[in-house]
């Protein structure tokens, strides 16, 4: 099976409709929305430090000194310290649950926010080192790890560990980054280099034991096949790539890479690479590099401090003075709307599934031209079939299934679409693949 099943992730648009004027780029601040000011000198602006997306679309969005937006797409609410229980109005990390709790790291405590209720942690009633959470990233379990200015925090709803570097094989007690590969274990970045961490072992790798070209690590991004992408900050020595054998680093002078200073990598469902520096956002494809500056398209700043992905490909971008960015090949894609069912598709077409990421369940949308033998299947990251959700004769038209991922743990799937002439087994005429992510 795995022998037979080939991948080819290739983006394209369905029943998520949008206009031909849509732009590529559409550019949130505090004149033309509900972002609020951060600063008023040398004019007002807004920076954002980090954004996260509900499965519902909704928009989180962490600024400096100007508190926590949330972003319907339609309306903003912009969280303070004076309207809320927000412990600080800087706010450098956002996190959302299984449940849909928004776990938001700040530079006096962290705080998590069920909607209604706030609860505050801090050095004083609980379990936190330092009152800077620099970092929140959540496990397949549910675990909360919290990078703080002065080490690493465990939190099972319960109880705190903590790791320092006199008590673990943690590289550095500064905590910038932390993410989980398909196996589970923990990529930490800090200032003093990366640690993995499988759950009883640490490995540390540094400048002085491996390939990382500068110890100071911003942060850490993980493609569909576990190859790291770590970006750097300490003397400019740029992006690292890492195989778990081998190391690659690029950098101004080998690569298309604008700045050696790196502040957020991520990897799209493409595996394509989006690297934010100060002195612009780059974009990595096999040996290609595109550069998107203020010079050469609508980017509202040079500087870029952070990158999330929505499950419609679109690019949601905070900058250092230019407030928040949205961008997409093709133009924005604002708005999900079902097709007219008058409207006969033209072509075979299998589209991204929505939300994604997903937790548990998502629906997965493709186009029949013709009444057709239609089988959909979910592979897991190795290959190994977990679902078939159809296998049947379909009439023409857009059809829609509903995938449950209950059953299974968070990582990479890929969902495959074949279609035949008139029964099973017949004539194969189409076949395409996407992949998605499950996130618990």
């Amino acid at each position: 099976m795995k022998s037979s099943l080939i991948f080819i992730i290739n983006f394209t648009i369905s029943t998520i409709i949008f206009s031909q004027q849509n732009p590529e780029w559409i550019i949130y601040n505090s004149s033309n929305s509900g972002l609020p000011i951060t600063s008023t000198t040398p004019s007002p602006y807004t920076t954002v430090y980090s954004i996260a997306i509900e499965n519902n679309g909704t928009k989180w969005i962490g600024t400096e000194k100007g508190g926590l937006a949330k972003f319907s797409g339609s309306s903003w609410t912009v969280y303070t310290k004076s309207n809320s229980q927000l412990p600080d109005n800087t706010v450098y990390s956002i996190a959302i649950d299984a449940q849909g709790n928004k776990w938001i790291g700040t530079y006096n405590g962290l705080a998590k926010f069920e909607g209604i209720n706030w609860t505050t942690y801090n050095l004083l009633n609980n379990g936190l080192m330092s009152n800077s959470v620099q970092s929140i990233a959540i496990d397949a379990t549910g675990n909360k790890w919290i990078g703080t200015y002065a080490g690493l925090a465990k939190f099972d709803g319960t109880n705190w560990t903590t790791y320092f570097t006199w008590n673990s094989g943690l590289a550095g007690n500064q905590i910038q980054s932390i993410v989980f590969d398909a196996q589970g274990n923990k990529w930490i970045g800090t200032a003093s280099g990366v640690s993995k961490f499988d759950g009883t072992n640490w490995t540390s790798y540094k400048t002085s034991n491996s390939g990382l070209p500068a110890d100071l690590v911003n942060s850490i991004a993980i493609e569909g096949s576990g190859t790291k992408w770590i970006g750097t900050h300490g003397y400019g020595k740029g992006l690292a790539k890492f195989d778990g054998a081998n190391w690659t680093v690029y950098n101004t002078s080998n690569s298309g890479l604008p700045s050696n200073y790196i502040w957020c990598v991520k990897v799209d469902v493409s595996n394509n690479k989006w690297i934010c520096t100060d002195a612009g956002l780059a974009k990595f494809v096999g040996t290609n590099w595109t550069v998107f500056k203020k010079t050469n398209c609508n980017i509202p700043d040079n500087d870029i401090y952070t990158i999330t992905i929505d499950g419609s490909d679109n690019k949601w971008i905070g900058t250092h003075v230019g407030g928040l960015a949205v961008y997409r090949s093709g133009g924005v894609i604002i708005s999900v709307k079902d097709k007219n069912i008058d409207e006969l598709p033209t072509q075979f077409q299998l589209y991204q599934n929505y939300p994604n990421p997903f937790n548990p369940t998502t629906e997965i949308s493709y186009d029949l031209p013709v009444n057709s033998w239609v089988t959909m299947k979910v592979y897991d990251f190795l290959g190994k079939e977990v679902s078939t959700l159809v296998n049947e004769y379909k009439q023409s038209g857009t059809n829609v299934e509903t995938f449950h991922g209950m059953s299974l743990t968070s990582g990479v799937y890929f969902y495959r679409l074949t279609i035949n002439n008139h029964s099973a087994g017949s004539g194969q005429i189409f076949s395409q693949t996407r992949k998605m992510i499950l996130l618990k």
